[in-house]
């Protein structure tokens, strides 16, 4: 028997699960797919920002994690529905990210070759989490393409993110390990 307020609800049972929009989707719908990867990097960022001994460092990826439930919830509402969400991407959203990545870039020196993920633990989760992203992009590109999805702000960010990511991931390090070995 089913407690009241549970978290579990059944609807899922029979593969199926609920957009944040209310229509009823296969778990493997691209909307899903998409979200879904998202999700992991929410994720995947919440495990850099435990690891993380640095407070600047663990408040970007806190308003970074807040930022992308704003793009899970369109990503996972229909088109007819859009209309209702209270926040979407949009270039002020766009201008915010490539704003702090540009200062982030500023701040870092420029990469002397090819630089190997996994300097320090929260380095190499914040990595994967850029590699996650690039996941998610191609399948939010894949509902451009099915005409699920109509915001090409939204897949422009994605595509700022991973850039943004990749630069988190080389401040968190500091020294870089590069693939090839000059000493």
């Amino acid at each position: 028997m089913q407690q009241a307020n549970s978290i579990t609800t059944r609807t899922g049972d029979q593969g199926t699960t609920h957009l944040f929009s209310g229509e009823t989707v296969s778990k493997n719908s691209p909307q899903t797919n998409a979200y879904g990867d998202l999700d992991e990097v929410v994720s995947i960022l919440g495990v850099a920002r435990s690891l993380t001994a640095n407070p600047e460092m663990a408040e970007r990826l806190i308003a970074l994690q807040r930022k992308l439930f704003v793009v899970g919830a369109e990503l996972a509402t229909s088109l007819e529905h859009v209309h209702l969400l209270k926040e979407r991407v949009d270039r002020e959203m766009l201008a915010v990210l490539d704003g702090e990545r540009d200062a982030l870039e500023g701040a870092l020196p420029p990469p002397k070759g090819f630089i190997l993920p996994g300097g320090t633990p929260a380095a190499a989760q914040i990595d994967l989490a850029r590699a996650v992203a690039r996941r998610c992009e191609r399948k939010a590109v894949g509902l451009l393409e099915q005409g699920l999805l109509e915001n090409k702000t939204l897949i422009v960010w994605l595509n700022r993110l991973s850039d943004y990511l990749w630069l988190m991931a080389r401040a968190e390090e500091g020294e870089a390990t590069l693939m090839k070995d000059d000493g």
